[in-house]
């Protein structure tokens, strides 16, 4: 099997444990709107911003954040450095939901690196920070 497809089955498994877990919690959210959610700044994103690291249109970011929006998770605030613009950025809830999500994620990685062991789950995560250098734009 290829490096990448082994990767994505792990990503794979990593996201069905959240989404699982945020479902169980009352977030009623789906995969491409927490991958969007992800990519949102402490301080706010623009729109078009989210839609290109999300790689989808701004349509379709358009809709994800006003689904995210009805829930409670981000709202849209004045963009300080240009008042015609809005910035999309985390709500408490959504805060809440991220910390939660994020305790899921750190389990998991406890039970990889348990089945693992620590230092090859060390020179994993050391691997994956330097194919990050050339894989990733926003790096």
């Amino acid at each position: 099997m290829d490096l990448a497809t082994l990767m994505f089955v792990s990503y794979r498994a990593m996201d069905e444990r959240v989404q699982r877990a945020m479902r169980e919690a009352g977030y009623d959210v789906t995969v491409a709107q927490s991958r969007l959610a992800q990519r949102i700044a402490d301080e706010g994103s623009r729109l078009t911003e989210l839609a290109d690291r999300a790689q989808v249109t701004k349509q379709t970011a358009s809709l994800l954040v006003a689904a995210l929006e009805r829930e409670g998770l981000v709202e849209r605030v004045p963009d300080p450095s240009d008042g015609r613009a809005r910035l999309i950025r985390m709500s408490a809830r959504g805060r809440e939901a991220a910390t939660q999500a994020m305790h899921v994620v750190i389990a998991v990685e406890q039970e990889w690196t348990e089945h693992l062991g620590p230092e090859l789950a060390g020179q994993l995560r050391e691997g994956l920070m330097k194919l990050r250098e050339i894989t990733d734009p926003y790096a």
